[in-house]
């Protein structure tokens, strides 16, 4: 029964679909993440490039995610999300070409990579905002954590494969795999039974984006889950980027640990996506919010005193488990509180604190952990997360309740346009 209930978003063909396309070709992006990382560092030996390619795919979300945001209120979502990937798909193919015909300079990879980073974040907002037309309310929790499941999943998969693939046919074999991943979300997408617009917004770009904004913040429900997503990126979030540094300077094993606490935690992430639909369902969107964020900073701290590798990697599948929770969560809470003409921009908001705030959480605490230690560092993290959490539930309480609602009634008008 918890199965069949876990899976119910798949019983909806349209939703399947998109999710079977978009679970391929998040394995063909992480191949293509890796390979990157692997050439940059074998052609220019130095990790700055490394680390450069991985800002340039993700920094862009922070910036263009409310644009992208605002066009999917704007267009069709169809039409945005078949142009952004055609664009991911001839980048992707430009970088395998330039490739097989010989190793390309690390600045023309970084540019090609940036550009990617561009296009998924002016089009990942209409792909969450569609979500709620594929499947019925009751299975939209499920549905939400199920596209991070195969995003985690991909995760554990991809660098696999990558490592197999590179071994046979090179760098430009993994990045053409990439290139044809992209091709089934062409083909679903464009098929989706998806509405039209359900209004023609003829505000500026920017003045359509501070409606959205507009929107979430007078909304007590949306006004939390993203504060907490601002409180989470920048204390909790960190630890993922920091998992190669505990393995080598906690565990002393860098190789092994990496993929130890990668793989235990992705495991955990896949464990909540199948759990979250029947939770949601049982105990409602505020209650299982409410316990997985009161749960992560004790889990976080676990993992900071953990002793040994093998007790790090339990306590990092509990941190999976419980973040994953916490982020689709939210995201599930803000699709059924956001009314749909600003579904879009509502969602990028989510996103565009992930790539703004994240890489401040991320930075600042690693050269916290040189200076004074990594597991002080996360523990205190984990403290302050706690503290803001329980701030945020005692200053708040007018939100909480509102958690477990959708939308108001008079959300559904259209967005304020001020002259």
């Amino acid at each position: 029964m918890l199965r069949s209930r876990s899976l119910a978003p798949l019983r909806h063909r349209p939703f399947a679909r998109l999710w079977a396309a978009a679970f391929a070709s998040n394995i063909g992006t992480w191949m293509e993440t890796v390979g990157v990382g692997i050439l940059l560092q074998s052609t220019t030996h130095r990790a700055t490039w490394s680390g450069l390619a991985l800002a340039a795919g993700f920094a862009p979300s922070g910036v263009l995610g409310p644009v992208g945001g605002a066009l999917a209120d704007r267009m069709s979502r169809r039409v945005l999300l078949v142009t952004t990937t055609s664009v991911q798909t001839a980048l992707a193919g430009t970088l395998a070409a330039l490739t097989a015909w010989g190793r390309p300079g690390p600045l023309a990879v970084i540019l090609i990579v940036f550009a990617a980073g561009c296009a998924n974040a002016v089009g990942f907002p209409s792909y969450q905002a569609i979500l709620p037309d594929l499947v019925p309310v009751e299975d939209l929790a499920g549905a939400v954590a199920l596209s991070s499941a195969q995003w985690n999943l991909g995760r554990i998969i991809g660098p696999a494969l990558a490592g197999i693939v590179i071994q046979i046919g090179g760098y430009a074999s993994a990045f053409l795999v990439n290139t044809i991943s992209f091709f089934g979300v062409i083909v679903v997408v464009a098929s989706l039974p998806l509405p039209p617009p359900i209004r023609s917004d003829d505000a500026h770009l920017l003045r359509s984006i501070r409606d959205g904004v507009r929107v979430a913040t007078r909304d007590p429900g949306l006004r939390f889950v993203l504060t907490l997503i601002a409180f989470a990126s920048l204390l909790a979030a960190p630890f993922i980027a920091l998992v190669p540094a505990m393995a080598d300077k906690v565990f002393h094993d860098a190789t092994l640990g990496t993929w130890v606490l990668v793989t235990a935690q992705g495991v955990g992430a896949v464990a909540m996506a199948l759990l979250l639909g029947p939770l949601h369902s049982r105990f409602g969107g505020r209650r299982t919010l409410l316990t997985v964020v009161g749960a992560l900073p004790l889990a976080l701290l676990a993992y900071a005193c953990a002793p040994a590798l093998w007790v790090g990697a339990i306590a990092i599948l509990v941190v999976g488990f419980l973040y994953l929770g916490m982020l689709s969560s939210c995201t599930t809470i803000a699709q059924l509180r956001s009314p749909a003409h600003a579904r879009g921009r509502v969602l990028s908001l989510l996103m565009a604190l992930l790539g703004l705030v994240y890489p401040i959480g991320t930075v600042s605490q690693g050269a916290l952990g040189d200076g004074v230690g990594l597991r002080v560092t996360i523990a205190g993290a984990a403290l302050c997360f706690g503290a803001a959490v329980l701030a945020l539930r005692v200053l708040d309480r007018r939100a909480l309740g509102a958690l477990d609602t959708d939308a108001p009634a008079d959300a559904a008008a259209p967005t304020l346009v001020e002259s």
